[in-house]
C-alpha cells in the first residue's frame, strides 16, 4: 500500500471512529399507539426510558404489544440513523464489521 492510500485509510478510520462516538451518544425516541407508549433508546441499542400512559394499563395484552412496537420503532430509527451517518463517510461502501 502506498503512502497516499495509507493516509486515506487512516483518515477514513478517524472519520468512522468519530461517527461511531456520535452514534453512541445519541438518544432516539420510538412510540406506538399515537404516543400512548414512548421508549427512548441510546445509540448503543439500550433502553434508557419507557413512558406508558396510565390509561393503557387497562388492557395488558394491548400494552405489551405497544411496548414491543415502541421498542422496535426506536431501534429501527437508531439503525437508520447509523446507516445514513456511516454511508456518508464510506460513500455507500459496505465495509464488513461496521455493524450497519
Amino acid at each position: 500500500m502506498n503512502r497516499n492510500m495509507m493516509r486515506q485509510a487512516q483518515k477514513l478510520q478517524a472519520q468512522l471512529q468519530k461517527v461511531q462516538e456520535e452514534l453512541e451518544e445519541m438518544t432516539v425516541e420510538g412510540s406506538a399507539g399515537g404516543g400512548v407508549v414512548k421508549v427512548t433508546v441510546t445509540g448503543k441499542q439500550t433502553v434508557e426510558s419507557v413512558f406508558i400512559d396510565p390509561e393503557a394499563a387497562e388492557d395488558i395484552d394491548l400494552l405489551q404489544d405497544l411496548v414491543a412496537a415502541a421498542v422496535n420503532d426506536a431501534f429501527a430509527k437508531t439503525q437508520e440513523i447509523a446507516a445514513k451517518k456511516m454511508g456518508a463517510v464510506t460513500g455507500g461502501l459496505n465495509i464488513p464489521g461496521l455493524g450497519i
